[in-house]
């Protein structure tokens, strides 16, 4: 019997704090992950030194940008990149994620693989898991604290609140291809049964005036879009937070915020990931593309 070989992992890098790239490739090397293909996108707003400062922490983590790009943040530019970056990786299963999303399988990402070739499957899937502090605050967090710490809540507010779609494809083999924003792979369907909790850390300060630029900016015609659901889902969230004194309302219980970690999911995540996976539907306002707002922040 061959020895598996590790998937690469594909991501597009807005510009996001280097603290957060840090914990994000050592969750990923945990994982087992060995191979990193990655663009850095900067959008013409980002300041040269905050550029230099995140490519030269990608450096210190062992990790060469596989692309550099600058320039306005069209909805086809992540999906441009991703896709060079795949083709980079070569051939084989590829880890897609963004660089907020920590994802968590329920067994070694090799055995992943190995069930999903059993069962001549060339995806696996995985569900959103919105994380979300104590009271709601989008806030700062220190690596000293971590992630987990600084945001203990897990809940349902992409689907719930955005009405946008909570699935991703998290692993795919090099010959499927992923649709935008990697919610779907035409003609693969994940199997609902084995499905990644994909932990979702957008919500910290600064999400804000990356929401209030992309609705300008998509309004404007300034970035190009093909549907208006990201625009939509992005002022969603910031009418909700302008109804809620500047917070997510994480007691409200159709979000479904409860407390987990990294290492522990809800009780009966599995079946409920499943449920969810399987009826969501796209909203009314928006395309079948069913693009969310969980790409990288510009």
């Amino acid at each position: 019997m061959k020895t598996p070989v590790s998937p690469a992992l594909v991501a597009v890098v807005g510009p996001v704090e280097p603290a957060l790239l840090a914990a994000w490739t050592a969750h990923y090397r945990r994982l087992g992950i060995e191979r990193f293909h990655l663009a850095f996108h900067f959008p013409d707003h980002v300041h040269d030194a905050w550029r230099h400062q995140l490519l030269a922490a990608s450096h210190d983590l062992g990790i060469v940008p596989a692309r550099i790009n600058t320039g306005p943040w069209h909805e086809h530019t992540n999906t441009q990149l991703r896709d060079s970056l795949r083709e980079q990786a070569g051939t084989g299963w590829h880890l897609i994620a963004d660089s907020d999303e920590f994802q968590t399988h329920p067994v070694p990402l090799a055995e992943m693989i190995a069930q999903a070739e059993a069962a001549r499957r060339k995806v696996i899937g995985g569900l959103m898991l919105d994380r979300a502090t104590n009271d709601g605050r989008l806030a700062l967090w220190r690596p000293e604290t971590g992630l987990d710490r600084a945001f203990p809540l897990g809940g349902h507010l992409t689907h719930r609140l955005l009405k946008g779609d909570p699935r991703k494809i998290v692993l795919a083999h090099s010959s499927v291809t992923v649709a935008s924003g990697n919610h779907r792979a035409p003609g693969h369907r994940p199997d609902p049964d084995t499905l990644a909790c994909v932990h979702h850390f957008k919500w910290r300060s600064g999400v804000l005036d990356d929401l209030r630029r992309r609705v300008d900016r998509f309004t404007s015609g300034e970035w190009a879009e093909h549907t208006p659901a990201v625009r939509s889902e992005a002022s969603r969230l910031l009418q909700h937070i302008d109804r809620h004194n500047g917070r997510i309302d994480v007691a409200d219980p159709r979000l479904a915020f409860r407390c987990v970690t990294i290492e522990r999911l809800p009780d009966g995540w599995a079946a409920e990931a499943a449920k969810i996976a399987t009826t969501w539907r796209p909203h009314t306002a928006q395309s079948q593309s069913g693009s969310t707002i969980s790409s990288p922040s510009p």
